[in-house]
Formats: C-alpha cells, structure tokens, sequence
C-alpha cells in the first residue's frame, strides 16, 4: 500500500473545493505513477528490452448524470485550478459546499509481492528464462517452425482524492509471461498459445518452470497438424476449466455492468431476481482473490474491492455498478469502478469473472455425449454488445464419440448469445480455475480474469469445416 502521497493533500483540497465552488456535485482526483518493463524474444534472440515510467492526475467533476474529465501530468496546484475551471466552464453554477477534509483510508493489502520490478537482476532472470522457454520448445519438435515470447510486468501506484472526503491508495504489481509456438507441416501452419499472469511480482513466473509453458503452447500447436476439420450444427459442448470463461465474460459479464444496463442497453437490465440461466449456473465477480490477476485491494474510483454475486442458483441477483451506475440505476456500488490510466474516467468493469465449481466430473459429462465436442482451450472472438451474440474460436478443440475424446479438430467454432448458452448449461465441474486476459472497454484496457469449471453446454451451433 502507498504510505506517502502522490499528490499533495493540501493541493487536493483546493483543487476539489475549487470545483465545489463553480457548483459540481462532486469531483474526484485520481493520481497515478506507472512504471512498465518488457522483454522480447523472437527466433532465438533477445529481440527487444523497454520500460518507462508514466505519471498523471485525471479530474473529474459530475454535474447530474453529467460527467466532465481532464487529465495532466503535472502535479501543479495552478494547473490543476485551470483544468478544473476549463471542465466547469460551461457548467458553473452556484456553489453547494465549499469544503473538503480528507480521511486518509489504509486498507489490507491482499496482494503481497516477494520481487517487485525494482529487484536487483531482474533483467538477467528474465532474460535466462525467456531463453530456457525458447530451447525446451525446440527441443520437442522438428516441426516447430517458430517460438517467442515475453515477460511483461507492471507497477502502478494510485492515488484517489475526492469531494466527499476520500483520500486512499493503492499499489499493484502486475507479472505475466507469454508462449507463442507455430508449427508447420507441409503447407498446414497451427499456433499455440498461453500468457499466466497474476498480481504478483517476478515470484509468479519463478513458480512456473519454463519448460512447462512453453511445452503447453508447443502442445498445442503440434497436436493441431493434421487434425480432422470439424463437423458443424447444432451440437453438446463440454468447455474445459479455466479460459472457457472468456464466454460467460465477453457475451454475459458486459451485459451485468451498469456501463449497459443504465442505457438499457442490456438484455438483463430488467430482469434482476429472475432466472436467467439454468439452476446449475451460479456467477460471480469479485476482487478479493489473492494475487489474482483480476483483483485489487480498491477500485479506481477509493472503494474497497469485494465479492459480487451476479447470478445465483441460475436466478440474477446482482450487477457490477460504478458511482455513477449506481447513482443512475439505483443499484448499490460494487468497488467496480476501474480505468486504463490517469487517460480514463472510471466505469463499471469486471475484475475476476467465473461461474463457480459445481458437483460433476469430467468422467461424468463426458458420459452424457454420445457425439459432440471438447472444447479443450477458447481462442478469440467477437460479440455484438447489447444482445451478447457471439463467434469464437476454438484453440483446441476435440470430437467426443460415445462418452470418450477421440481426435483433434480443427477451425472449430461456437456461435450463440450469452442469454442462450446460460440456459443451455445443464453439468458444472468441481475443477475452477481462473485465466488471465486485458479487457478493452469505455474506460480503457484493464487486467481481468476469466474462469469456470468443466461445463457441458447441451446445445450449441458448432461452425466446422467437415
């Protein structure tokens, strides 16, 4: 946690009393120091080494419904009084209250990290491992045709200051390592992908041999040669632990932030304490995973994180809501308030995603399929925002026959909206597991994780190739 101030307190006061006084409801500093470091490696070679360190202050002032938003990089008490009075411009009106005292806020940290960035020989580590990835990835095969990768880490400190008393901050390291391997047979090209990351210093890529992931992205790319082309139609889909959850995230989980739901421009926004999903499905969001790749100890707009239950026993019982989500919606704040950078206004975002472990086995929903597919690993896709129709691709996908996996496959793709597949859940596993991933949305890109159980989907449309 920051135990000194990025901005100081009695520049804070001011500012924020300023836009008090030009009559803004409320107004918000949110300051923020980054510092970024990134390794490259590319046929063999060190291919490149940056960083950088990155310091501003957003403003945002809130008139009604209305929000206004400027940033700087300076920590200037003159030009933090000229940002505010160009946002209030427009706006001004007769004053309110004209006086902030601040309640400075330590909370737990629930993240603790052993090697922060600043760690002596942190580069050579960095650079020994991506080079131990690389030779474990070709000693494997001959038809390895290519490998990178990268170790990304970042530190960012925040501060957040507001009209209603809050002073709080927070500091998150941020570690993830990516392998990528192509192989190649005759004409035929496959990929492999896979990127852990948590919140977590360099310890998390030491907890992981490298030989292990890049042999899990090699894997995955030399099972693919040869593969059968997938059959199409409406099929069951069993999705395996763990990146599976990009689904439920992407076509469901945007349709329960009040980003959507305020504009009515979800499906769910009216359907609280209804059942939406089969029983089976229970959801949830949350922030207090330690070292979670998604968690924070506060959101970006000084609320403390916690855990949201969004769907429950297949029945709606909660949206993921911002301030100012809640104050156009009703809903109670969820300490889902979060942002890119100082760049960004907050909104309601996601932070770990997943639909929590069920009773059954993999043994068990296999046994269920007498023809169908295992989706092993999900790729990328798109989705249409309000409806949460989506395509995504299969990374790894296999053909159930009678209860068993049988042979790879190839250009799988699943096609539904999130609505529909919610319905269509009928087993969920007992193994959860969480997967790292960037969200993009209004308020920039921000480090989320996805995740589920094992789950059997009863009826999908399956776009294949055979």
């Amino acid at each position: 946690m920051i135990q000194t101030s990025l901005l100081a307190p009695a520049i804070a006061r001011d500012v924020l009393d300023h836009a008090l006084a030009l009559g803004a409801d409320f107004a918000e500093l949110f300051v923020e120091r980054k510092r970024r470091s990134q390794i490259s490696l590319l046929s063999s070679q060190i291919e490149n080494i940056s960083g950088g360190l990155d310091f501003g202050i957003g403003v945002r002032l809130c008139y009604g419904h209305k929000v206004l938003y400027g940033y700087t990089n300076l920590a200037d008490r003159s030009e933090l009084l000229r940002i505010v009075s160009l946002l209030a411009a427009k706006d001004r009106r007769d004053p309110v209250v004209t006086a902030t005292a601040f309640d400075f806020t330590r909370l737990t940290d629930h993240h603790p990290i052993a090697l922060p960035l600043s760690t002596d020989k942190l580069l050579e580590q960095k650079i020994a491992y991506l080079h131990a990835m690389d030779a474990a990835a070709r000693s494997e095969s001959d038809k390895l045709s290519q490998f990178s990768a990268n170790a990304l880490g970042w530190e960012q400190e925040v501060e957040i200051f507001n009209s209603e008393g809050v002073q709080v901050g927070d500091r998150r390291h941020y570690n993830r390592i990516m392998a990528q391997a192509i192989a190649a047979q005759g004409s035929e090209q496959t990929m492999g992908y896979e990127a852990p990351g948590a919140l977590m210093g360099w310890e998390h890529a030491a907890s992981i041999a490298p030989r292990e992931l890049a042999l899990t992205a090699t894997r995955q790319a030399l099972v693919k040669l040869g593969a059968a082309p997938c059959p199409s139609g409406k099929l069951p889909v069993i999705m395996e632990s763990g990146f599976g959850g990009v689904i439920f995230h992407e076509a469901c989980g945007h349709l329960l932030e009040t980003t959507s739901v305020a504009k009515k421009a979800s499906v769910f926004h009216d359907k609280m304490g209804q059942l939406i999903a089969n029983p089976a499905v229970s959801a949830v969001d949350e922030g207090l995973q330690g070292n979670a790749w998604g968690s924070i100890n506060v959101d970006d707009e000084g609320m403390a994180t916690q855990h949201t239950q969004l769907i429950k026993d297949g029945v709606l019982t909660g949206f993921l809501v911002d301030r100012m989500g809640a104050l156009k919606t009703g809903h109670a704040r969820t300490g889902s308030g979060r942002r890119e950078s100082y760049r960004f206004a907050p909104a309601s975002r996601m932070r770990n995603t997943f639909i929590e472990a069920g009773n059954h086995s993999l043994a068990d929903m296999l046994a269920t399929v007498e023809h169908g597919i295992y989706a092993r690993k999900m790729g990328g896709g798109s989705v249409q925002p309000g409806t949460g129709e989506f395509n995504f691709n299969v990374q790894e996908a296999y053909l159930i026959e009678h209860g068993k996996i049988t042979r790879p496959l190839k250009s799988a793709t699943l096609i539904g909206t999130g609505p529909q597949v919610l319905k269509e859940i009928s087993m969920v596993g007992r193994d959860l597991a969480l997967a790292a991933g960037m969200c993009g949305s209004v308020s920039g890109s921000v480090p989320t994780s996805v995740g589920q159980p094992a789950l059997k989907v009863d009826n999908i449309l399956v776009g294949g190739n055979a």
